[in-house]
Order: structure tokens, then C-alpha cells, then sequence
């Protein structure tokens, strides 16, 4: 028999809801702007250079097969097809490789769901540029506090997936702002977004990078879109998905803090605490690189040199990276290849041949990989020591305790664009990526969302 009982509702849920219903027309301190347009950037770049590997090019494949009304640019098809269809296309593509940002404490990658749920609607309401950069920062605050808020174990240990929970929520709150949704709509998203809340941790399996990009970035970025729209189409819900018996806490949480989900909404921006990576990898191997790299620029270290590699890593998640199929996730093949190379590019890192060369075989023969549960209780946090020893008996270590890109060491905004200009330039030409760099930043009131579609319909296949 159905509960129907009318309870009051919960101070989270009327705080959530009550502040997604505002932020659209709170503009952000110029700080915050700022970062918002680097991680926007840094997205774009993730999706365009997204649009050439395999998850890119299905979800490029399925929204055109698809169709529908024109509301929003497929990047990786050139078309217009619904926002929920482009949302999750892009999203996609945004997590087609491991380029795109992340956000350690909030424990996902928030933008390859939230900026692709956001800029589907901003150009399905045809939004201007603050309101774009509003939504997205917002996206980030609701994602981060609601998986803080369900209290989730440690990463090796974990029930549930936070890159699938939090982006859901993160997208739908973006998509409920720009909709101007009032606060008991936005309950009612918030409510079916819980229901399509979902996520398990066997994406660790995936050999394809195909499923991972629709756990993270495509499926939240489409469901948060779709109950968003259902909601502003008239769809009614559950007032209190956060109260009563059964409840999203009591459902999927495992040492819930609801209070921690409106805790300092409008003070702590999270988007100001995620990181934009410097290497096209996965995020435990951003310290490794480092290292290594410091390593190389002190003292050059020919291969044949090398008789043992240690590399130290946090106890848990070093299974995330150890030995793995897929080249741009796998440490030891991607420490061997900044032996070699004195670097890592975004090709090196997706060159799936290269995985069985003779020399980075024999490199990978040579090393050890080391969990440390003191570096997992580490701060700064995914911090990494790499030991090399050579045949003559010297020892050359760095300890990377403060990866670059992290809030503790953030990349420059030249930094940032030349790494969006590297991976977007082959696709959409020199001249489009300084126009999509320059569009990016110079977004505001003035100026609609729907003027980043000239160069990122480039990237059409």
C-alpha cells in the first residue's frame, strides 16, 4: 500500500532546492567566473579530441541515428538532435579517454557530465554566457556535497560508484537553473534524478573505456538533462527524495551526513577545489609523471642505465592504474613511455601498439609497484615517490606531493590553453581553436551560448 503520508519537509532538501532555484541569477565572484571558463575550456578540449576515440564516435554514431528536434550540437556529428541527446553524446566523448578534469574530495570527474548537461540546455534556452558559467559552477557545488553528504567508504572498498552519483546530481541542478525551474520543481528533479541514480564499480573492468565514459560522463549528463526537462514539461514528483522512510540516504548511502548537502552553498565553491590535469591520463598517474619528469630534468637517465624502477602510490586506489589493458590508464606503461620519451603526449598515450614494444617491455620488466597507506593518508592527497636505481648503484628519487593542476598547484592559464589548443588544433585546425579559446574566454550576459557551436561543429566526423 502506498505511503502517502505528508511529513515536513527536510531543511536539506528546501535549502537545495531553494538555492538551484536562485543561482542562475547570482552572479559569481570574478574568482570563481575565471575557473569556471578553464574548466569549460578544458571540457570542450576533452570532447573535441573525445570525438576521435571509440566512446566519442558511438555516442557521435547514436545521436545522429537517433534525431529529433534540433535543440543542442552533437560535437563529434555536427547536428542539432535533442538536449538530453547531445548531453549524453558529449558526454560521452568528454570522458572518451582520461583527459578530462576531476575533483579529488567529491570523489568524480565533474565535468564531462556537468558542462555537457549544461551547455545542452543553455542552448536549448538559448542562455547567454554568465548564465552557462553559473550552472556549471553550481553543477559542481550540488555533485560534490551530495557524494559527501552519502558518506561513502574508501575507493577500493566502495559500494557505489561516485563518478556516476555525483555528476547525475551536478547535471540536473545545472540543467534545473537554467530552466528557471522554482524550488518545488527543482524537488521534483532532484527527486527523479535519485531514482536514476546509479552506479557500480565494475566500470574498473572495462577494457574499452567505452562503459567508463557512460558511467561518468554520458548517463548522468543525459539523466540529470532528461528529469530536468520532464520536471519543466509539467512531470510532477516526490516533494522529499532526502526524507521519510525510504529515502535517497537510507537507500544508497553508507555513513550519511545529510546535512553536509546545502553546508556553505554560495561561500565554498567546489569548482575552485577540482583539478584540471596536466597529463592525458588517469588521475593516480598524475603524480608518477611528475616524478618521473622531475627525475629526468635533474639527471637524464638513459634506459639501458636503469636496473629497478619503485614506484610508491597510494594503497587505495593503486589497483585503478596497476597493470591495465588500456594505455592511458596503465602506470607502468605510461612510466616506461616518459622514460623513453622524456614526456608523455596525448597520442603516446593512447598508442595501443606501443603497449607490446620490445623497449617499454623491458622497462615494465624492471618495475615494482609499491602501495602505501601512508600516502594515502597523505595531504595533499594522490601524492606518488618514484626510486630509479641504475646498473652503476645510484639511487635517483623525487616524491611528487603536490601534482600539478591540483588546487595546491595550479596550472597557469597559458597552461591550461596551450593544453586545450594541443588536443583540439588537429581536429578543428589552428584558426578554430584560437577562436574556441577566445570564445571561451570572453563569455558573458552579452554574449548566447550558442556561439561556442561555430567552431566546435568542426569536430564533426
Amino acid at each position: 500500500m502506498a505511503d502517502n503520508t505528508v511529513a515536513p519537509l527536510t531543511p536539506e532538501i528546501v535549502a537545495l532546492s531553494e538555492y538551484v532555484a536562485r543561482a542562475i541569477d547570482a552572479p559569481l565572484p570574478d574568482a570563481i567566473a575565471r575557473r569556471t571558463r578553464q574548466h569549460l575550456l578544458d571540457t570542450l578540449a576533452a570532447i573535441v579530441s573525445g570525438t576521435r576515440l571509440a566512446a566519442g564516435r558511438l555516442g557521435a554514431r547514436y545521436a545522429a541515428e537517433i534525431g529529433g528536434i534540433g535543440e543542442a550540437l552533437a560535437i563529434g556529428c555536427g547536428r542539432l538532435v535533442p538536449a538530453a541527446q547531445a548531453a549524453l553524446a558529449n558526454g560521452l566523448a568528454g570522458h572518451a579517454d582520461e583527459t578530462d578534469d576531476s575533483h579529488l574530495r567529491g570523489r568524480f570527474h565533474p565535468g564531462c557530465a556537468i558542462v555537457p548537461a549544461a551547455l545542452a540546455v543553455a542552448e536549448r534556452q538559448d542562455a547567454n554566457g554568465d548564465e552557462l558559467l553559473r550552472a556549471i559552477a553550481l553543477g559542481y557545488d550540488v555533485g560534490v556535497r551530495i557524494n559527501l553528504a552519502l558518506g561513502f567508504s574508501r575507493p577500493d572498498m566502495i559500494r557505489h560508484s561516485t563518478h556516476s552519483i555525483g555528476t547525475a546530481f551536478g547535471a540536473a541542478a545545472a540543467a534545473a537553473s537554467l530552466l528557471r525551474l522554482a524550488p518545488q520543481q527543482v524537488r521534483h528533479v532532484i527527486s527523479y534524478t535519485a531514482q536514476q541514480a546509479s552506479g557500480i564499480p565494475f566500470w574498473q573492468r572495462d577494457p574499452y573505456h567505452v562503459e567508463k565514459a557512460f558511467d561518468f560522463g554520458g548517463m548522468p549528463a543525459r539523466n540529470g538533462v532528461s528529469a530536468a526537462i520532464m520536471v519543466a514539461m509539467g512531470f510532477g514528483g516526490v516533494e522529499d527524495p532526502f526524507g521519510g522512510r525510504h529515502n535517497l540516504f537510507a537507500s544508497i548511502g553508507e555513513a550519511p551526513r545529510p546535512e553536509l548537502v546545502a553546508q556553505d552553498l554560495g561561500a565554498r565553491w567546489e569548482i575552485a577545489d577540482a583539478s584540471i590535469k596536466k597529463w592525458c591520463v588517469g588521475s593516480p598517474i598524475q603524480a608518477v609523471l611528475d616524478a618521473v619528469t622531475a627525475i629526468l630534468g635533474s639527471r637524464p637517465t638513459r634506459p639501458d642505465e636503469i636496473a629497478e624502477i619503485a614506484i610508491t602510490m597510494p594503497d587505495d586506489r593503486i589497483h585503478i592504474v596497476d597493470d591495465r589493458a588500456m594505455p592511458d590508464v596503465c602506470v607502468q606503461h605510461l612510466a616506461a613511455i616518459a622514460l623513453l620519451d622524456g614526456t608523455v603526449t596525448f597520442a603516446a598515450a593512447h598508442d595501443h601498439g606501443r603497449m607490446a614494444a620490445p623497449d617499454v617491455r623491458a622497462l615494465r620488466a624492471r618495475m615494482r609497484l609499491v602501495p602505501s597507506p601512508e600516502l594515502t593518508a597523505a595531504i595533499p592527497a594522490r601524492q606518488a615517490i618514484v626510486e630509479i636505481r641504475t646498473r652503476g648503484g645510484e639511487t635517483l628519487r623525487h616524491h611528487a606531493s603536490r601534482v600539478r593542476g591540483t588546487p595546491d598547484n595550479p596550472m597557469e592559464q597559458a597552461e591550461i590553453e596551450a593544453k586545450a589548443r594541443d588536443l583540439v588544433d588537429p581536429i578543428l585546425g589552428p584558426a578554430g581553436g584560437a577562436a574556441l579559446v577566445a570564445m571561451v574566454a570572453g563569455l558573458d550576459a552579452a554574449i548566447p551560448a550558442r556561439v561556442l557551436r561555430g567552431p566546435l561543429a568542426a569536430a564533426a566526423l
